[in-house]
C-alpha cells in the first residue's frame, strides 16, 4: 500500500515507444484522496489526483489530471492535438479495468490479507 512520500516507476509502451515515468505521492487524506507527482519521466510536469466518494452501495472515483509536455510550443501543440485526448481515453481504460478489479475478486491478488 502507497503512503505519502512513496515513489514508484511505470514502464509503459505509448505510440510505440517505451516511457518509464516515477512519481511519488505528495499529497495523502485517507481514504478520500491522494496525488501522485511525476519525478522523472517524459513530461515537464505531470500531477495526477485521485477523488474517492461514496456512492449508494460503493464507491466513485474521479481523476484530475494535469500535464505540461516539453518542447514549448511543440508540446503545447502536441498537448491539444494528440496528447490530451490519448490521455483521457488511457485514464477511462485504466478506471474501467480497476473497477472491474475492485467489484470481482481479481484484487485479492494485490493486497495482503485484513
Amino acid at each position: 500500500m502507497l503512503q505519502l512520500g512513496d515513489a514508484v516507476t511505470f514502464r509503459a509502451r505509448h505510440f510505440g515507444v517505451w516511457q518509464t515515468l516515477t512519481s511519488q505521492i505528495t499529497e495523502y487524506q485517507a481514504p478520500a484522496y491522494f496525488c501522485d507527482a511525476m519525478q522523472q519521466g517524459a513530461f515537464k510536469t505531470m500531477r495526477h489526483e485521485h477523488y474517492f466518494e461514496p456512492a449508494g452501495a460503493g464507491t466513485c472515483m474521479r481523476d484530475v489530471f494535469a500535464f505540461i509536455s516539453p518542447l514549448g510550443v511543440l508540446g503545447r501543440l502536441a498537448d491539444a492535438l494528440v496528447l490530451k485526448r490519448y490521455l483521457r481515453h488511457f485514464l477511462t481504460q485504466r478506471g474501467a479495468v480497476l473497477k472491474q478489479m475492485a467489484e470481482g475478486e481479481s484484487w485479492r491478488k494485490f493486497l495482503p490479507p485484513a
